[in-house]
């Protein structure tokens, strides 16, 4: 199986999944852990080289702040018991969001785990935490102005690929595939820059419930859509 360069998931359906089950969300969002240990292991071994989570939305701060304080709490410990283990294989962890809002504590454990993991090469594994696209644009903006103030960039020099070199992961590959599970069939603000050429791939299926078989049904599916950009058919297959 020919497998994209770079995927990345809106892992929805953690708090449904408990509450199916007549549990409280925050049983969701552990088991939800070990599909995100799943999926990275899927991941590695099947040589993609860069996978991209969306854990925490910008938005998501507006969840009942008992829900939000647990998963600051799991993102300290998974961190804690988790970044050890992505040494091992050779993965490089890195944050994509605005770390200011989250607590000393979490954001030195962050910086922790990217200085431990940084010269790892196998694969990137960005978790998107308080992050949101309309956010990552609006920051590459702000930039590229302050340059221009600068007079180190004229306005008429600012193009796309400019752009580009300052929007979160440029230094990856281009984005390939974007699963979302949980059966909704949206984006919610998660790397709107990114996703312009990206296939998407949407699934009933909860988060937790989204193992590797489901993962690898996902990948399956990319394989067999035809990426055009732009040109038609005809020019993609030679013919």
């Amino acid at each position: 199986m020919s497998v994209p360069q770079h995927v990345a998931i809106i892992m929805d359906g953690n708090g449904r999944w408990a509450q199916q089950r007549g549990k409280g969300r925050v049983a969701g969002h552990k088991a939800g852990v070990e599909t995100v240990r799943s999926t990275v292991t899927t991941a590695r071994e099947l040589g993609i080289k860069a996978l991209t989570l969306f854990a925490f939305s910008s938005e998501n701060w507006k969840r009942p702040e008992e829900e939000v304080g647990v998963l600051m709490d799991l993102f300290m410990f998974v961190l804690t018991r988790e970044v050890k283990r992505l040494h091992k294989n050779n993965i490089r962890f890195q944050l994509v969001g605005d770390k200011q809002r989250f607590s000393e504590k979490l954001q030195e454990k962050i910086n922790e785990a990217e200085q431990l993991t940084r010269n790892n090469d196998a694969m990137v594994l960005s978790i998107a935490a308080n992050y949101g696209g309309r956010w990552d644009i609006a920051k590459a903006c702000q930039k590229i102005a302050q340059k221009a103030v600068n007079g180190e960039v004229e306005p008429a020099d600012i193009n796309e690929h400019m752009l580009d070199n300052y929007i979160q992961l440029s230094q990856l590959p281009e984005l390939d595939l974007l699963i979302r599970t949980g059966g909704d069939y949206r984006i919610s603000n998660f790397l709107l820059w990114q996703a312009a050429y990206a296939e998407f791939f949407f699934t009933e299926k909860l988060w937790p419930e989204f193992d590797a078989d489901a993962f690898k049904e996902a990948l399956q599916a990319f394989t067999h859509r035809e990426r055009r950009f732009g040109q038609t058919g005809e020019q993609v297959r030679g013919i």
